[in-house]
């Protein structure tokens, strides 16, 4: 797991003022609503903030793919519905927290199981999944 650095510069990339549905608006136009910083946008809490790779298939319904770089928040409570990085029996795992009709860890693929909780369940939630990077172009 890699913690965000907190001295690191900042790095204004153009924001378009539109959104794109299909395409990219051409540069020429003049559509530059802003700039932002990356680490501005995903990273709230940064002494609480920390970024882990997803492995597997278990969370593509969520746009999680095996690879993606998850950028994961220990100062949030989790909420019904959440993405969280939770550890159970020993192993580090991404799911949904649900907490209703019954306390689960809920994979976002209909091919892989819930994994359900109780009061002997060994599970402790890490953090919040907040952003999820996914390389579309592969090197």
């Amino acid at each position: 797991m890699q913690k965000p650095t907190t001295n690191a510069p900042e790095l204004q990339i153009p924001l378009f003022g539109t959104r794109v549905a299909c395409g990219f608006p051409s540069p020429a136009t003049d559509w530059i609503e802003k700039t932002i910083d990356l680490n501005l946008l995903c990273v709230q809490h940064p002494a609480a903030t920390f970024y882990v790779r997803a492995s597997g298939h278990s969370m593509t319904g969520v746009g999680i793919h095996d690879g993606d770089l998850l950028v994961v928040d220990r100062s949030l409570t989790p909420r019904n519905g959440d993405t969280v990085l939770a550890a159970y029996d020993g192993e580090f795992t991404v799911k949904v927290f649900q907490t209703l009709p019954r306390p689960a860890l809920v994979p976002a693929n209909p091919s892989y199981l819930p994994i359900y909780l109780d009061e002997a369940s060994d599970m402790q939630i890490f953090g919040v999944v907040t952003y999820s990077l996914h390389q579309t172009r592969q090197p």
